[in-house]
């Protein structure tokens, strides 16, 4: 165990993150999304929900500040619906670590599908809800960080 590092957060999981550079986007799957067909990085955070997953995330990861969506969500298929509560979750988890909410942009889902197959990792989660994956862009952290000067 690390001091300060939240236990939803393994080992692989905090590798990842900490290999990935300004625009690399990682998605947080449901326990439904085919994620091993889709890509090779896949890592497991079974029984984990995602909002849990963004709370632990979150304090380590700066979301991307140049683009107007740094997270995207599936948008619901032609006579489907979305439940508002899944979203909320999130944002509200989101919200706990950051002090802020942070703008989603919604997608078509195999726009959405194609999107993961380009991104860093897949980390795939206990998440039951449907149209629960969610992608987070990664950004730059601010030339200040606590305990040192970049200058």
């Amino acid at each position: 165990m690390l001091k300060g590092i939240h236990p939803a957060l393994s080992p692989p999981l905090l590798k990842v993150l900490a290999e990935m550079g300004h625009g690399d986007e990682i998605v947080l799957a449901d326990a439904h999304f085919p994620a091993h067909q889709r890509h090779s990085n896949v890592i497991r955070a079974d029984g984990l929900p995602i909002d849990l997953l963004l709370e632990a995330i979150c304090p380590l990861f700066e979301f991307d500040q140049y683009v107007p969506y740094p997270l995207a969500m599936m948008a619901a298929v032609a006579g489907d619906h979305l439940d508002p509560a899944v979203e909320r979750r999130y944002d509200e988890a989101i919200k706990k670590a950051n002090g802020v909410s942070v703008a989603i942009e919604r997608m078509e889902r195999f726009a959405f599908y194609r999107r993961a197959e380009a991104a860093y990792a897949i980390v795939v989660s206990g998440e039951t809800a449907k149209y629960g994956n969610i992608i987070l862009k990664k950004g730059v952290i601010p030339c200040e960080i606590k305990g040192t000067k970049n200058e």
